[in-house]
Protein backbone atom coordinates (compact mmCIF):
# COMPACT_ATOMS: atom_id res chain seq x y z
CA UNK A 1 0.00 0.00 0.00
CA UNK A 2 1.28 3.41 -0.86
CA UNK A 3 0.03 6.73 0.09
CA UNK A 4 0.47 9.71 -2.40
CA UNK A 5 0.97 13.21 -0.76
CA UNK A 6 -1.86 15.80 -0.88
CA UNK A 7 0.35 19.30 -0.40
CA UNK A 8 0.10 19.78 -4.39
CA UNK A 9 -2.21 19.80 -7.10
CA UNK A 10 -0.13 18.24 -10.22
CA UNK A 11 -0.33 14.51 -10.12
CA UNK A 12 2.59 12.34 -11.89
CA UNK A 13 1.32 8.84 -12.80
CA UNK A 14 3.92 6.34 -14.65
CA UNK A 15 2.65 2.91 -16.40
CA UNK A 16 4.27 0.27 -18.61
CA UNK A 17 4.31 -3.59 -18.12
CA UNK A 18 7.62 -5.19 -16.58
CA UNK A 19 7.61 -8.96 -18.10
CA UNK A 20 8.16 -11.72 -14.85
CA UNK A 21 10.11 -14.32 -16.72
CA UNK A 22 11.40 -17.52 -14.82
CA UNK A 23 12.51 -20.77 -15.24
CA UNK A 24 12.07 -23.53 -12.73
CA UNK A 25 13.45 -26.32 -13.34
CA UNK A 26 11.59 -27.96 -10.40
CA UNK A 27 7.91 -28.08 -8.94
CA UNK A 28 9.13 -27.80 -5.47
CA UNK A 29 7.05 -24.49 -4.15
CA UNK A 30 9.93 -23.70 -1.75
CA UNK A 31 12.38 -23.31 -4.70
CA UNK A 32 9.84 -21.98 -6.54
CA UNK A 33 9.42 -19.40 -4.60
CA UNK A 34 12.97 -18.65 -4.00
CA UNK A 35 13.18 -18.39 -7.88
CA UNK A 36 10.13 -16.39 -8.38
CA UNK A 37 11.56 -13.56 -5.69
CA UNK A 38 15.06 -13.66 -8.03
CA UNK A 39 13.15 -12.56 -10.97
CA UNK A 40 11.03 -9.74 -8.91
CA UNK A 41 14.91 -8.57 -7.61
CA UNK A 42 16.21 -8.66 -11.24
CA UNK A 43 12.91 -6.32 -11.93
CA UNK A 44 14.25 -3.99 -9.40
CA UNK A 45 17.52 -4.10 -10.55
CA UNK A 46 16.26 -2.60 -14.32
CA UNK A 47 14.19 -0.42 -12.81
CA UNK A 48 17.44 0.75 -11.11
CA UNK A 49 19.38 0.54 -14.65
CA UNK A 50 20.53 2.92 -16.58
CA UNK A 51 18.34 1.30 -19.20
CA UNK A 52 15.67 2.62 -17.42
CA UNK A 53 13.46 5.29 -19.36
CA UNK A 54 10.67 7.62 -18.63
CA UNK A 55 8.61 8.73 -21.67
CA UNK A 56 5.92 11.95 -20.92
CA UNK A 57 2.76 11.57 -22.82
CA UNK A 58 1.93 13.77 -25.81
CA UNK A 59 5.18 15.20 -25.98
CA UNK A 60 8.76 14.81 -27.45
CA UNK A 61 10.50 14.47 -23.79
CA UNK A 62 12.20 11.12 -22.60
CA UNK A 63 14.31 11.63 -19.62
CA UNK A 64 16.59 8.42 -18.75
CA UNK A 65 16.41 9.22 -15.03
CA UNK A 66 19.40 6.66 -14.02
CA UNK A 67 21.29 8.33 -16.39
CA UNK A 68 20.36 12.25 -15.27
CA UNK A 69 19.33 12.66 -18.95
CA UNK A 70 16.31 14.67 -18.88
CA UNK A 71 16.09 15.04 -22.92
CA UNK A 72 14.92 18.76 -23.96
CA UNK A 73 14.16 20.10 -20.61
CA UNK A 74 16.76 20.77 -17.43
CA UNK A 75 16.51 18.51 -14.36
CA UNK A 76 15.73 22.10 -12.17
CA UNK A 77 12.40 22.18 -13.69
CA UNK A 78 9.72 22.86 -11.31
CA UNK A 79 7.71 19.92 -11.16
CA UNK A 80 4.47 21.67 -11.61
CA UNK A 81 5.67 23.25 -15.08
CA UNK A 82 5.43 19.97 -16.83
CA UNK A 83 2.26 20.51 -18.35
CA UNK A 84 3.97 23.19 -20.66
CA UNK A 85 5.58 19.80 -22.45
CA UNK A 86 2.59 18.50 -23.73
CA UNK A 87 1.48 18.89 -26.76
CA UNK A 88 -1.87 17.38 -27.02
CA UNK A 89 -4.92 18.20 -24.68
CA UNK A 90 -6.05 14.73 -22.95
CA UNK A 91 -9.95 14.22 -23.05
CA UNK A 92 -11.85 14.81 -20.01
CA UNK A 93 -14.94 12.62 -18.85
CA UNK A 94 -17.17 13.45 -21.52
CA UNK A 95 -15.21 12.49 -24.02
CA UNK A 96 -14.16 16.05 -25.21
CA UNK A 97 -10.99 17.54 -25.49
CA UNK A 98 -10.37 20.52 -23.21
CA UNK A 99 -7.82 22.60 -21.65
CA UNK A 100 -6.47 21.61 -18.27
CA UNK A 101 -8.35 21.95 -15.25
CA UNK A 102 -8.30 22.07 -11.50
CA UNK A 103 -11.22 21.13 -9.21
CA UNK A 104 -12.49 23.25 -6.10
CA UNK A 105 -11.07 20.64 -3.89
CA UNK A 106 -9.74 17.03 -4.12
CA UNK A 107 -8.15 15.44 -7.16
CA UNK A 108 -7.53 17.87 -9.66
CA UNK A 109 -7.50 17.34 -13.31
CA UNK A 110 -3.98 18.06 -14.04
CA UNK A 111 -2.33 14.69 -14.81
CA UNK A 112 1.03 14.28 -16.34
CA UNK A 113 1.12 11.16 -17.99
CA UNK A 114 4.53 8.79 -18.39
CA UNK A 115 5.70 5.09 -19.97
CA UNK A 116 7.76 3.33 -18.72
CA UNK A 117 9.86 2.01 -20.77
CA UNK A 118 13.20 -0.19 -21.14
CA UNK A 119 15.43 0.12 -23.75
CA UNK A 120 16.47 -2.68 -25.33
CA UNK A 121 19.34 -2.50 -27.55
CA UNK A 122 22.77 -2.70 -25.67
CA UNK A 123 26.75 -1.97 -26.64
CA UNK A 124 28.46 -4.97 -26.65
CA UNK A 125 31.81 -6.40 -28.37
CA UNK A 126 31.22 -7.87 -31.26
CA UNK A 127 31.54 -11.73 -31.11
CA UNK A 128 30.89 -15.16 -32.69
CA UNK A 129 27.71 -16.76 -31.17
CA UNK A 130 27.67 -19.83 -29.60
CA UNK A 131 24.97 -22.56 -29.94
CA UNK A 132 24.04 -24.77 -26.90
CA UNK A 133 21.74 -27.43 -26.88
CA UNK A 134 20.13 -29.03 -23.42
CA UNK A 135 17.52 -31.16 -22.55
CA UNK A 136 15.59 -30.89 -19.22
CA UNK A 137 12.27 -30.76 -17.92
CA UNK A 138 10.93 -27.63 -16.75
CA UNK A 139 8.21 -25.25 -15.73
CA UNK A 140 8.34 -21.38 -17.39
CA UNK A 141 6.59 -18.67 -15.61
CA UNK A 142 5.53 -15.65 -17.51
CA UNK A 143 3.42 -12.80 -16.57
CA UNK A 144 3.27 -9.41 -17.57
CA UNK A 145 3.04 -7.19 -14.51
CA UNK A 146 0.84 -4.04 -15.10
CA UNK A 147 3.01 -1.18 -13.35
CA UNK A 148 1.10 1.30 -12.12
CA UNK A 149 2.54 4.31 -9.72
CA UNK A 150 0.93 8.13 -8.83
CA UNK A 151 2.41 10.52 -6.82
CA UNK A 152 1.87 14.06 -6.37
CA UNK A 153 4.72 16.67 -6.81
CA UNK A 154 5.34 18.71 -3.92
CA UNK A 155 5.43 22.56 -4.32
CA UNK A 156 9.00 22.91 -4.24
CA UNK A 157 10.15 19.04 -6.48
CA UNK A 158 11.62 19.80 -9.73
CA UNK A 159 12.05 17.11 -12.14
CA UNK A 160 14.87 15.40 -10.56
CA UNK A 161 13.31 15.04 -7.81
CA UNK A 162 9.81 13.95 -9.08
CA UNK A 163 11.76 11.07 -11.21
CA UNK A 164 13.37 9.98 -8.19
CA UNK A 165 10.30 9.78 -6.22
CA UNK A 166 8.84 7.63 -9.28
CA UNK A 167 11.43 5.38 -9.34
CA UNK A 168 11.41 4.72 -5.79
CA UNK A 169 7.27 4.39 -6.37
CA UNK A 170 8.30 1.51 -8.77
CA UNK A 171 10.62 -0.56 -6.77
CA UNK A 172 8.06 -0.17 -4.08
CA UNK A 173 5.49 -1.81 -6.03
CA UNK A 174 7.66 -4.17 -7.39
CA UNK A 175 7.92 -5.36 -3.71
CA UNK A 176 4.40 -5.20 -2.96
CA UNK A 177 3.89 -7.27 -6.34
CA UNK A 178 6.48 -9.96 -5.22
CA UNK A 179 4.68 -10.11 -1.68
CA UNK A 180 1.07 -10.32 -3.14
CA UNK A 181 2.26 -12.97 -5.84
CA UNK A 182 3.77 -15.51 -3.21
CA UNK A 183 0.93 -15.14 -0.67
CA UNK A 184 -1.83 -15.83 -3.11
CA UNK A 185 0.12 -18.71 -4.96
CA UNK A 186 -1.26 -22.01 -5.10
CA UNK A 187 0.75 -25.08 -5.72
CA UNK A 188 2.54 -23.91 -9.30
CA UNK A 189 -0.55 -21.55 -9.99
CA UNK A 190 0.35 -17.23 -10.30
CA UNK A 191 -1.79 -14.64 -10.10
CA UNK A 192 -0.57 -11.79 -11.66
CA UNK A 193 -0.67 -8.86 -9.06
CA UNK A 194 -2.82 -5.66 -9.92
CA UNK A 195 -1.99 -2.22 -8.41
CA UNK A 196 -5.11 -0.29 -8.07
CA UNK A 197 -5.46 3.96 -6.84
CA UNK A 198 -8.29 4.51 -4.50
CA UNK A 199 -8.93 8.03 -3.25
CA UNK A 200 -9.81 8.12 0.66
CA UNK A 201 -11.29 11.02 2.61
CA UNK A 202 -8.60 14.08 3.26
CA UNK A 203 -6.02 14.55 4.38
CA UNK A 204 -5.49 10.74 3.83
CA UNK A 205 -5.83 11.77 -0.58
CA UNK A 206 -4.77 8.88 -3.03
CA UNK A 207 -3.20 4.91 -2.11
CA UNK A 208 -2.32 2.48 -4.35
CA UNK A 209 -3.43 -1.14 -3.17
CA UNK A 210 -1.95 -4.17 -5.08
CA UNK A 211 -4.22 -7.34 -5.33
CA UNK A 212 -4.25 -10.24 -7.02
CA UNK A 213 -6.15 -10.16 -10.23
CA UNK A 214 -9.59 -12.27 -10.62
CA UNK A 215 -9.47 -12.75 -7.24
CA UNK A 216 -12.76 -11.06 -6.15
CA UNK A 217 -13.79 -8.45 -3.74
CA UNK A 218 -15.49 -10.98 -1.08
CA UNK A 219 -12.37 -13.38 -1.20
CA UNK A 220 -10.21 -10.16 -0.52
CA UNK A 221 -12.74 -9.62 2.58
CA UNK A 222 -9.67 -9.75 5.32
CA UNK A 223 -7.29 -7.96 3.27
CA UNK A 224 -9.59 -4.97 2.88
CA UNK A 225 -10.40 -4.84 6.48
CA UNK A 226 -7.01 -4.83 7.18
CA UNK A 227 -6.72 -1.74 5.13
CA UNK A 228 -9.41 -0.26 7.14
CA UNK A 229 -8.13 -0.86 10.16
CA UNK A 230 -4.60 0.65 9.50
CA UNK A 231 -5.83 3.50 7.92
CA UNK A 232 -7.81 4.06 10.47
CA UNK A 233 -11.17 4.43 8.30
CA UNK A 234 -14.89 3.09 9.47
CA UNK A 235 -15.71 -0.29 8.71
CA UNK A 236 -19.57 0.52 7.32
CA UNK A 237 -18.64 1.89 4.17
CA UNK A 238 -16.17 0.33 0.95
CA UNK A 239 -13.38 2.26 0.29
CA UNK A 240 -10.92 -0.92 -1.04
CA UNK A 241 -13.42 -2.44 -3.37
CA UNK A 242 -12.63 -2.10 -7.02
CA UNK A 243 -15.79 -0.61 -7.64
CA UNK A 244 -14.24 2.34 -5.83
CA UNK A 245 -11.13 2.59 -7.89
CA UNK A 246 -10.03 6.27 -8.19
CA UNK A 247 -11.38 7.43 -12.11
CA UNK A 248 -8.37 9.89 -13.44
CA UNK A 249 -9.85 13.00 -14.96
CA UNK A 250 -8.34 12.81 -18.09
CA UNK A 251 -9.94 9.23 -18.35
CA UNK A 252 -13.28 8.97 -20.40
CA UNK A 253 -15.74 6.50 -19.05
CA UNK A 254 -16.15 3.96 -21.76
CA UNK A 255 -20.40 3.89 -21.28
CA UNK A 256 -20.47 7.01 -22.35
CA UNK A 257 -22.93 8.54 -19.29
CA UNK A 258 -21.50 11.57 -17.70
CA UNK A 259 -20.65 11.19 -13.99
CA UNK A 260 -21.03 14.16 -11.91
CA UNK A 261 -22.17 16.93 -13.89
CA UNK A 262 -23.04 18.88 -10.44
CA UNK A 263 -18.75 18.95 -9.74
CA UNK A 264 -18.76 22.26 -12.33
CA UNK A 265 -21.26 24.44 -10.79
CA UNK A 266 -20.47 27.34 -8.24
CA UNK A 267 -22.30 27.06 -4.86
CA UNK A 268 -25.10 29.32 -3.88
CA UNK A 269 -23.79 31.58 -1.43
CA UNK A 270 -26.90 31.98 1.44
CA UNK A 271 -26.79 33.81 4.96
CA UNK A 272 -24.78 31.74 7.44
CA UNK A 273 -25.63 28.60 4.82
CA UNK A 274 -24.07 25.26 4.19
CA UNK A 275 -23.60 23.06 1.40
CA UNK A 276 -24.74 19.34 1.69
CA UNK A 277 -23.97 16.90 -1.18
CA UNK A 278 -24.58 13.54 -2.84
CA UNK A 279 -21.17 12.10 -1.98
CA UNK A 280 -19.18 9.64 -4.83
CA UNK A 281 -19.59 9.07 -8.00
CA UNK A 282 -23.08 8.69 -9.96
CA UNK A 283 -24.14 8.10 -13.47
CA UNK A 284 -25.92 11.00 -15.25
CA UNK A 285 -29.82 9.11 -16.89
CA UNK A 286 -31.92 10.66 -18.59
CA UNK A 287 -35.10 10.80 -21.42
CA UNK A 288 -33.96 8.89 -24.91
CA UNK A 289 -30.51 7.53 -23.71
CA UNK A 290 -29.99 3.31 -24.31
CA UNK A 291 -32.03 3.61 -27.90
CA UNK A 292 -35.35 4.00 -25.70
CA UNK A 293 -37.53 6.85 -26.37
CA UNK A 294 -39.07 6.86 -23.17
CA UNK A 295 -39.83 11.04 -23.93
CA UNK A 296 -43.34 11.83 -21.39
CA UNK A 297 -43.04 8.86 -19.14
CA UNK A 298 -39.68 7.93 -17.83
CA UNK A 299 -38.57 10.34 -15.82
CA UNK A 300 -38.87 8.44 -12.51
CA UNK A 301 -37.18 5.47 -14.51
CA UNK A 302 -34.48 7.62 -15.07
CA UNK A 303 -34.22 9.15 -11.72
CA UNK A 304 -34.13 5.35 -10.88
CA UNK A 305 -31.11 4.70 -13.03
CA UNK A 306 -28.91 7.04 -11.43
CA UNK A 307 -29.68 6.39 -8.06
CA UNK A 308 -28.95 2.52 -9.11
CA UNK A 309 -25.52 3.57 -11.03
CA UNK A 310 -24.46 5.63 -7.83
CA UNK A 311 -24.81 1.92 -5.38
CA UNK A 312 -22.68 -0.01 -8.13
CA UNK A 313 -20.03 2.51 -8.68
CA UNK A 314 -19.66 2.99 -4.90
CA UNK A 315 -18.95 -0.87 -4.57
CA UNK A 316 -22.10 -1.50 -2.86
CA UNK A 317 -23.54 -3.95 -5.51
CA UNK A 318 -22.21 -5.36 -8.21
CA UNK A 319 -25.91 -4.83 -10.60
CA UNK A 320 -25.52 -3.65 -13.36
CA UNK A 321 -27.83 -0.05 -14.01
CA UNK A 322 -31.13 -2.00 -14.64
CA UNK A 323 -33.09 -0.76 -17.35
CA UNK A 324 -36.63 0.10 -18.14
CA UNK A 325 -38.19 -3.55 -18.70
CA UNK A 326 -36.42 -5.04 -15.98
CA UNK A 327 -37.23 -1.82 -13.22
CA UNK A 328 -40.72 -3.19 -14.99
CA UNK A 329 -40.29 -7.09 -14.18
CA UNK A 330 -38.92 -6.26 -10.58
CA UNK A 331 -42.29 -4.56 -9.92
CA UNK A 332 -44.78 -7.51 -11.63
CA UNK A 333 -41.91 -9.96 -9.40
CA UNK A 334 -42.66 -8.62 -5.81
CA UNK A 335 -46.63 -8.37 -6.72
CA UNK A 336 -46.82 -4.65 -7.35
CA UNK A 337 -47.62 -4.54 -10.65
CA UNK A 338 -49.88 -7.00 -12.85
CA UNK A 339 -48.17 -8.89 -16.20
CA UNK A 340 -49.28 -6.65 -18.68
CA UNK A 341 -47.00 -3.99 -16.74
CA UNK A 342 -44.25 -5.23 -18.22
CA UNK A 343 -42.96 -3.40 -21.71
CA UNK A 344 -46.01 -0.93 -21.40
CA UNK A 345 -45.18 2.86 -20.44
CA UNK A 346 -46.61 3.30 -17.84
CA UNK A 347 -45.15 5.81 -14.84
CA UNK A 348 -43.64 5.01 -11.70
CA UNK A 349 -43.48 6.68 -8.34
CA UNK A 350 -41.11 7.22 -5.21
CA UNK A 351 -43.07 4.03 -3.82
CA UNK A 352 -41.80 2.05 -6.37
CA UNK A 353 -38.52 3.45 -6.63
CA UNK A 354 -38.34 1.95 -3.03
CA UNK A 355 -39.93 -1.57 -4.05
CA UNK A 356 -36.92 -1.59 -6.80
CA UNK A 357 -34.08 -0.94 -5.10
CA UNK A 358 -35.04 -3.15 -2.04
CA UNK A 359 -35.45 -6.27 -4.94
CA UNK A 360 -32.53 -5.48 -6.97
CA UNK A 361 -30.34 -4.36 -5.06
CA UNK A 362 -31.19 -5.29 -1.41
CA UNK A 363 -30.93 -1.39 -0.63
CA UNK A 364 -33.89 0.25 2.10
CA UNK A 365 -35.20 3.65 1.73
CA UNK A 366 -37.14 5.91 3.52
CA UNK A 367 -39.98 7.61 2.25
CA UNK A 368 -40.25 11.74 3.16
CA UNK A 369 -44.04 12.50 1.89
CA UNK A 370 -44.87 16.09 1.99
CA UNK A 371 -48.88 17.11 1.36
CA UNK A 372 -47.79 20.47 -0.86
CA UNK A 373 -44.62 21.76 -2.64
CA UNK A 374 -44.60 25.18 -0.87
CA UNK A 375 -43.64 22.38 2.38
CA UNK A 376 -40.45 21.41 0.67
CA UNK A 377 -38.20 24.92 2.17
CA UNK A 378 -39.40 23.35 5.50
CA UNK A 379 -37.41 20.56 5.09
CA UNK A 380 -33.75 21.95 4.90
CA UNK A 381 -32.75 19.98 8.38
CA UNK A 382 -33.72 16.33 7.18
CA UNK A 383 -32.02 16.98 3.32
CA UNK A 384 -28.89 17.75 5.30
CA UNK A 385 -28.98 15.13 7.54
CA UNK A 386 -29.59 12.77 5.00
CA UNK A 387 -26.23 14.13 2.38
CA UNK A 388 -24.57 13.83 6.03
CA UNK A 389 -25.00 10.64 6.87
CA UNK A 390 -26.38 8.31 3.57
CA UNK A 391 -24.79 10.93 0.76
CA UNK A 392 -27.31 9.10 -1.78
CA UNK A 393 -28.97 10.70 -4.62
CA UNK A 394 -32.72 11.58 -3.90
CA UNK A 395 -35.79 10.47 -6.37
CA UNK A 396 -38.81 13.00 -5.62
CA UNK A 397 -41.48 12.45 -7.53
CA UNK A 398 -44.66 15.03 -7.46
CA UNK A 399 -47.79 15.11 -10.07
CA UNK A 400 -46.61 14.32 -13.38
CA UNK A 401 -42.77 14.48 -12.64
CA UNK A 402 -39.70 13.04 -11.38
CA UNK A 403 -36.58 14.69 -10.35
CA UNK A 404 -33.26 13.43 -8.58
CA UNK A 405 -31.55 15.81 -5.72
CA UNK A 406 -27.87 15.89 -5.40
CA UNK A 407 -27.78 18.16 -2.52
CA UNK A 408 -29.02 21.09 -0.81
CA UNK A 409 -27.81 24.62 0.49
CA UNK A 410 -29.48 25.35 3.66
CA UNK A 411 -28.85 28.37 6.32
CA UNK A 412 -30.11 27.07 9.75
CA UNK A 413 -30.38 30.62 10.92
CA UNK A 414 -32.40 31.85 8.41
CA UNK A 415 -34.47 29.06 6.65
CA UNK A 416 -32.95 29.91 3.10
CA UNK A 417 -32.72 26.84 0.93
CA UNK A 418 -31.07 26.13 -2.63
CA UNK A 419 -31.82 22.40 -4.22
CA UNK A 420 -29.08 20.45 -6.59
CA UNK A 421 -31.59 19.62 -8.95
CA UNK A 422 -30.66 16.67 -11.76
CA UNK A 423 -32.98 16.75 -14.13
CA UNK A 424 -34.56 13.64 -15.96
CA UNK A 425 -36.26 15.12 -18.53
CA UNK A 426 -33.36 16.01 -21.25
CA UNK A 427 -33.39 14.67 -24.30
CA UNK A 428 -30.09 16.03 -25.49
CA UNK A 429 -26.77 14.52 -25.93
CA UNK A 430 -23.79 13.64 -23.15
CA UNK A 431 -22.65 17.73 -23.40
CA UNK A 432 -21.88 19.01 -19.92
CA UNK A 433 -21.89 22.49 -21.17
CA UNK A 434 -25.06 22.88 -22.25
CA UNK A 435 -26.66 20.54 -19.58
CA UNK A 436 -24.99 23.13 -16.75
CA UNK A 437 -25.54 26.08 -18.65
CA UNK A 438 -29.62 25.42 -19.59
CA UNK A 439 -30.22 24.07 -15.88
CA UNK A 440 -30.60 20.63 -16.68
CA UNK A 441 -28.29 20.32 -13.46
CA UNK A 442 -28.09 22.83 -11.34
CA UNK A 443 -29.44 25.28 -8.52
CA UNK A 444 -32.84 25.84 -7.84
CA UNK A 445 -35.19 27.36 -5.34
CA UNK A 446 -38.44 26.84 -3.39
CA UNK A 447 -40.36 28.28 -6.27
CA UNK A 448 -38.96 24.95 -8.51
CA UNK A 449 -41.79 22.87 -7.07
CA UNK A 450 -45.26 22.86 -7.80
CA UNK A 451 -46.55 24.95 -4.52
CA UNK A 452 -49.94 22.87 -4.22
CA UNK A 453 -48.95 19.36 -5.66
CA UNK A 454 -48.18 16.28 -3.37
CA UNK A 455 -44.60 15.10 -3.05
CA UNK A 456 -42.93 11.48 -2.26
CA UNK A 457 -39.12 11.81 -1.60
CA UNK A 458 -37.07 8.67 -1.57
CA UNK A 459 -34.09 8.59 0.10
CA UNK A 460 -31.97 5.26 -0.23
CA UNK A 461 -29.98 4.27 2.90
CA UNK A 462 -26.41 3.49 2.33
CA UNK A 463 -25.47 -0.14 3.04
CA UNK A 464 -23.11 -0.41 6.85
CA UNK A 465 -21.04 -2.76 4.80
CA UNK A 466 -17.46 -2.19 4.00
Amino acid sequence: MVAVESDSLTLFRIRGPLELRCQVDSTDVVLMRKVISRTFESLRSQVKSESCVFAVCNSPVFIWPNKGVYGEVTPDTPSEEAHQWIQVDEPDSSGKRSAKKRGRKGLTANVINLDLMMEVTKQCPLSAPILRKTIQKSNFLTASLPMDCVLRARSNDTIRDTCTRLLEALTDQLCEMEKVTLQHMTGTKVLVPEPLHFSLPEPKGLVTVVFPAGVSDEQLKTQRKELHERLELPDDRPYFRRANAYHFPNESYKDGYLRNPHMTLAHPTLENGKVYLVQGIYSYHHYMQDRVDDNGWGCAYRSLQTICSWFQQQGYVEHSVPTHREIQQALVDVGDKQGSFVGSRQWIGSIEVQAVLSHLLDVTSKIMFVSQGSELASKGRELANHFVTEGTPIMIGGGVLAHTILGVAWSETTGQIRYLILDPHYTGAEDLQVITDKGWCGWKGPDFWDQTAYYNLCLPQRPRIF
